[in-house]
């Protein structure tokens, strides 16, 4: 790394830590606590005001880890008390008698929307995790792991989620998440069901969702990882590749970086820049055809706010990894595009749709899937590499 290299790392670790503590959190300390009920709203217009009371189960989670994160971080009582809030309610309200969560609920809790997803589960249980380590709470850490092998049960057991399609697959989406959540987990346990659902979705990943004949991850496959030949089964998603990327990278540095494991996340990583940077008006898109047929998503060439974050992570996860100056051009091109385009410089925090030249879609800061979590994510786990590379 040369010195102008080194300057501009030094900016951008100056950057994230000023806005994560002078910018996000704040938004959503003032315009989506919910002083009343406990948890979270994410409903909010561009300015911070409240469009819809009807709370993202999701965020519950998402926002109980992030406000966590922070506290244990960056030393935040608030953000230590507006996570406990969050978990209170997810424990009184978010939970259904079959121990299915719900997806999304009442301002006061009472259920609007059930899914056939385990992703509320999942974000409950890196919620509690890092709040157990935040508030020096091990009954929170059991709560995580007890939740976990919950999450594990219903994806296995035949009948308990409906099925998505009526036919045989294998979905990209919770085989990565598990990773993650399982390696959050692992902060406050040593359970060894955590290290095996860490092996087991990563040989998942390599068997059956990396194909090289495309050169990427395919979101859906059959069930011995078998090419289906729709819409659907040709969907790259290039923001979830990043994000499986830096995922399996965390897990390498985590064992010392483990050669096989480091060769498999930057080959992901290099495959989704491939698939999702726009040349022309650069930034992360949202969806590619693997035969470069037109997307069957509305939103295919659109920039959405966490592919970048996701990407400027995996890049630095990369460089971190191997020392490879190419990776520091990616993270640099990745965080130049995100910065000029996302953050409003007038209300705060990020916009979340663009156009894929750049220009705001819709301008609203959150709705049930747009919320304090990949930005502030993004920008807390990027100062601690960013140190680390800086030494």
């Amino acid at each position: 790394m040369n010195t102008l290299q080194k300057e501009y790392l030094q900016s951008c670790r100056r950057r994230v830590g000023t806005d994560i503590v002078a910018d996000i959190l704040p938004f959503w300390l003032e315009n989506g606590v919910d002083k009343v009920n406990g948890g979270i709203y994410t409903c909010v217009d561009r300015d911070g005001t409240l469009m819809d009371t009807t709370k993202s189960v999701w965020f519950q989670g998402r926002w109980g880890y992030i406000a966590s994160l922070a506290a244990h971080q960056l030393g935040s009582e608030e953000c230590l008390e507006a996570a406990k809030s969050a978990i209170d309610f997810i424990e009184a309200h978010c939970f259904d008698k079959d121990g299915h969560m719900f997806f999304s609920v009442t301002a006061d809790g009472k259920p609007v929307q059930k899914r056939r997803y385990v992703f509320s589960e999942c974000f409950a249980a890196i919620a509690m995790a890092e709040y157990s380590l935040a508030a020096d709470a091990p009954e929170y850490a059991q709560k995580a792991v007890d939740l976990f092998k919950r999450i594990q049960w219903m994806i296995s057991e035949p009948g308990f989620l409906p099925a998505k399609f009526n036919f045989e697959a294998r979905g990209h989406s919770i085989t990565m998440m598990l990773i993650n959540v399982a390696n959050v987990l692992k902060q406050v346990s040593d359970d060894p069901c955590l290290d095996a659902q860490i092996n087991k979705s990563i040989d998942e990943l390599g068997r059956y969702f990396m194909n090289e004949e495309y050169g990427t991850i395919l979101e859906m496959v059959g069930p011995n990882g078998e090419f289906i030949d729709t819409c659907a089964g040709r969907t790259i998603n290039p923001g979830h590749c990043m994000e499986t990327g830096w995922f399996i990278l965390d897990i390498a540095k985590s064992r010392g970086w483990d050669k096989d494991l480091v060769k498999m996340g930057t080959t992901i990583i290099d495959w989704a820049w491939k698939w999702g940077w726009d040349e022309e008006y650069e930034g992360m898109i949202n969806f590619r055809d693997c035969k470069n047929f037109p997307p069957q998503d509305y939103s295919q060439d659109m920039k959405f706010w966490w592919p970048q974050c996701e990407t400027i992570l995996a890049a630095l996860y990369a460089y971190e990894a191997t020392g490879d100056e190419k990776y520091l051009d990616m993270h640099k091109k990745a965080f130049d595009y995100a910065y000029r385009v996302f953050p409003d410089e007038q209300y705060g925090e990020w916009y979340g749709y663009l156009h894929r030249d750049g220009t705001v879609a819709q301008p609203a800061k959150g709705n049930l899937f747009k919320g304090p979590f990949h930005v502030p994510r993004m920008m807390m786990k990027a100062a601690v590499l960013y140190d680390e590379i800086l030494g």
